[in-house]
């Protein structure tokens, strides 16, 4: 059906009421500053799950949870064979989190549950919004494993077994909570929306209102150790030493130069270094830092990963030192569903909203769900890019013109009933 000449041409998402719900949520961890802290599998979490499996009950839809504790609600319809077309995203939060993270993506789902009961209009395929267990990994890793466990990224017995700080495992968490679920395989999705906050500033930046993902960023990581020798600061002369902090300084400058000369969409950081002795006169004997290099292919990650190693070895030799590079983590570049990501772009034009193309920096759970599924993201944009942070905002108008993507994206993929 043309939706651009059907009766529903005119169907907009309640902007008030998505914007309610998120406020409501909100409040289940809510801090002084404003933020929200809703860490994955504590009663803080079992209580926001509990609001939206209410909601959802309330809007009619069947739930069911998995044994990784993903919940997904599901709207019939007319055709129930068919595979449903899903959204989602998580509820868990950082320690310092915001209202929107993870959180929009989870109501502006529920948004469109309720705006087509409003509208008495029914789906050939089944809609169904999933909240996705443990997306941001601040009590258990690996990070983003509900969908991970989904989409067989790694095992469910892995991760039910993996425990926090305190030493409780996620099994436990999971019972303790009343979210340990059903075993067995997971099942089929014909396509998957995420709709999130950008994370970043660049939609601000250049004044869109939607983001239209094309991709995941892909990452590797590094732990990098610089071993020197540590010496009294004052009699070793400066052509003497083996200065492990030197030669580190160096490599994060390559880490930086790296990035540039492959921009757009290249990112290097260096976000941790230990320094030992950590002495005011030593000089130092080993230096422990880590890498983090993103990039949208995968033709281009492997040469940053290149370029890293041979900037650490020529360094290393002329500062007579070693420096050791060990890769600890590596995620594939995914990028999404050309007719999907095509599918986001024309709801956005047809509905009059400004809208650029976009790539995620960050990890999502629909990165997991694209190895499995169709998938597509739509992004929208947060004040000044702030994320990860209690002050972290986002424009009701914008929340609203994102779920409006979401809505016409999933309709088409979903078919309206005749």
């Amino acid at each position: 059906m043309d939706m651009q000449s059907s009766p529903i041409a005119a169907l907009r998402i309640d902007g008030a009421r998505l914007w309610q719900s998120l406020m409501d949520l909100a409040r289940i961890g809510g801090t002084p500053k404003g933020g929200v802290c809703r860490i994955a599998l504590t009663e803080l979490d079992r209580q926001g799950r509990d609001l939206f499996v209410q909601w959802a009950r309330e809007a009619g839809c069947s739930i069911r949870v998995d044994a990784i504790g993903n919940i997904f609600a599901r709207r019939a319809g007319t055709d129930d064979s068919l595979p449903p077309v899903m959204t989602g995203s998580h509820i868990d939060t950082q320690p310092t989190g915001g209202k929107f993270d993870g959180n929009y993506g989870v109501l502006a789902g529920l948004e469109v549950v309720r705006t087509l009961n409003a509208a008495g209009i029914h789906t050939r395929a089944p809609i169904e919004v999933a909240v996705w267990t443990n997306e941001e990994g601040s009590r258990f890793v690996p990070v983003m494993m509900g969908s991970g466990v989904f989409a067989g990224a790694f095992t469910l017995e892995h991760a039910l077994a993996q425990r926090d700080a305190q030493g409780v495992s996620v099994g436990e968490a999971l019972a303790a909570i009343g979210y340990a679920g059903e075993s067995g395989p997971a099942h089929a999705v014909g396509a998957y929306f995420e709709a999130h906050i950008e994370q970043g500033p660049v939609l601000e930046k250049h004044q869109r209102v939607i983001g239209v993902v094309q991709a995941a960023l892909g990452q590797r990581w590094y732990d990098v150790t610089v071993q020197g020798m540590e010496a009294h600061a004052g009699p070793t002369p400066m052509e003497l030493r083996r200065d492990a902090l030197l030669a580190a300084s160096r490599i994060v400058a390559e880490v930086n130069r790296i990035a540039v000369e492959r921009m757009p969409h290249a990112r290097g950081t260096v976000g941790s270094l230990e320094v030992f002795p950590n002495s005011r006169n030593v000089i130092p004997g080993r230096v422990k830092f880590s890498v983090d290099l993103r990039a949208p292919d995968d033709a281009q990650l492997q040469d940053m990963d290149a370029a890293l190693r041979a900037a650490c070895a020529r360094i290393a030799a002329e500062c007579q030192v070693q420096a050791e590079v060990e890769q600890v983590v590596y995620f594939p570049p995914q990028p999404f569903t050309p007719h999907l990501v095509q599918a986001v772009r024309a709801s956005a034009a047809e509905l009059g909203y400004s809208s650029m193309d976009a790539v995620s920096g960050a990890g999502h759970d629909a990165v997991y769900v694209a190895r499995v599924a169709p998938a597509a993201m739509i992004f929208v944009p947060c004040a000044d890019g702030i994320s990860h942070n209690e002050i972290e905002d986002a424009e009701p108008a914008h929340l609203e013109a994102g779920c409006n993507v979401l809505l016409r994206a999933m309709l088409a993929q979903a078919e309206i009933a005749a």
